[in-house]
């Protein structure tokens, strides 16, 4: 790793809280170099000295290095064994439900759960945790208006019962809105939710280390329920999944043993 990355990496761990150094290298190295160079900036030493004193500078890093890649129902089969065999399974236990959705992105991962949930309990039984990094995207996930392009695996059904159109966007109706509490959270430094029946973690696990994976997962692990359901992205399938206190229950969902 060049001295110029590593101190750069050094920077912003001691400037945002984030260390860089737990994120696959190349990947992120990669990313970083391309978005630095598009801002005239020849090396990560002379991005730093002006990024620590922009603000608008340092969200777009922050936009950049959290992937926020998003839609609704996405990878559309998973959630059908969500809806279908998950969620009537956490029914039979209780009947009000704690979900963690973390690192959610611009909201949709979020909305989509509440709307699955809808169609089964009333949704103030339903508290829905949402996480990410990504102040920008938080604040995107609480406005709730989409594109189109979120929206492509959104049945018209779906459409016309939870988003009201508005011009070329769709917003989300109040109600879906109401069971969803956004909150910063970075997972690799502060403190996990507890007593979880449902934690949400797709598609950003892939990013991390091996090291800062195996953490990430015990702390799942720490924050569900027994009997509970960890649903991991469609690269995630954990290898060891007992490791960390799980079983498997279904493809890339695992359910915490007693």
């Amino acid at each position: 790793m060049s001295s110029d990355y590593q101190e750069f990496i050094q920077q912003i761990h001691n400037k945002t809280g984030i260390d860089l150094s737990l994120y696959k290298e190349a990947q992120m190295k990669r990313r970083l170099t391309s978005l630095r160079e598009k801002r005239g900036y020849k090396n990560f030493h002379s991005y730093f000295q002006t990024l620590n004193g922009d603000p608008a500078l340092l969200d777009e890093f922050l936009d950049r290095m959290t992937i926020n890649v998003s839609e609704f129902y996405r990878n559309r089969k998973r959630f059908e064994v969500l809806e279908n065999k998950v969620i009537p399974y956490l029914l039979q236990k209780k009947k009000s439900l704690k979900i963690w959705s973390a690192a959610c992105s611009t909201g949709e991962e979020p909305y989509t759960l509440a709307m699955i949930l809808s169609k089964y309990i009333p949704l103030r039984q339903v508290e829905i945790i949402a996480t990410d990094l990504d102040q920008n995207a938080l604040e995107r996930a609480e406005a709730g208006r989409y594109h189109e392009r979120s929206l492509k695996e959104v049945s018209n059904e779906v459409k016309s019962e939870y988003f009201i159109k508005d011009g070329p966007l769709y917003e989300v109706k109040q109600e879906i809105k109401n069971c969803v509490t956004f909150k910063k959270h970075n997972l690799l430094a502060d403190r996990y939710e507890k007593s979880c029946d449902l934690i949400v973690c797709r598609n950003v696990l892939i990013y991390f280390t091996e090291e800062a994976k195996e953490s990430i997962y015990r702390k799942f692990s720490s924050s569900l329920e027994d009997g509970a359901i960890f649903f991991v992205g469609s690269t995630e399938q954990i290898f060891s999944p007992q490791k960390y206190g799980f079983d498997v229950y279904d493809t890339f969902f695992y359910i915490k043993q007693h």
